[in-house]
């Protein structure tokens, strides 16, 4: 089984999430379910059948979350051997504009805090490529070229 990548700050994220789900969000629907039997007859309590269905999608979500936690890769995010790596920042320039970003793992891709997965067109074509390299990407607006200009 393949782990995923994560920075340590996204693994952190992870267990608080983990932590609120355990403790705040199992009483709440415990709380719910209490509720819910006390109305009596469960064969036709449709409150009782929500919060069961509640219950069973938090324990889901609960067990993929410490799956994730359990196999996860931390990623060394200042390690630089000169290539563009998983916990790389890469900062790329495409002629008119320059932009860093963070290559992680697909948990924490976020365009908008220029987080990009190394699973993305982009991060894919940036994996291994030393500063200097140039790199052709094919997007909706057409084929752009980056170089990349720093890698740390």
């Amino acid at each position: 089984m393949e782990g995923k990548y994560l920075t340590k700050e996204g693994l952190e994220k992870l267990k608080q999430e983990l932590d609120r789900l355990k403790k705040e969000e199992r009483k709440k629907i415990a709380e719910e379910l209490k509720e819910a039997i006390s109305f009596g007859d469960l064969s036709e309590n449709a409150a009782y059948d929500e919060a069961k269905e509640n219950q069973a999608f938090l324990e889901g979500k609960i067990a993929e979350l410490e799956k994730i936690i359990s196999t996860a890769k931390v990623i060394g995010e200042n390690e630089n051997h000169g290539w563009v790596q998983v916990g790389s920042y890469v900062t790329l320039d495409d002629g008119a504009n320059k932009i860093t970003y963070q290559i992680v793992g697909e948990q924490e891709a976020n365009p908008m805090e220029q987080k990009l997965s190394f699973k993305s067109p982009l991060g894919q074509a940036l994996l291994n490529k030393p500063k200097g390299a140039s790199v052709d990407i094919k997007t909706l607006k057409g084929a752009t070229t980056y170089k990349i200009v720093e890698i740390k």
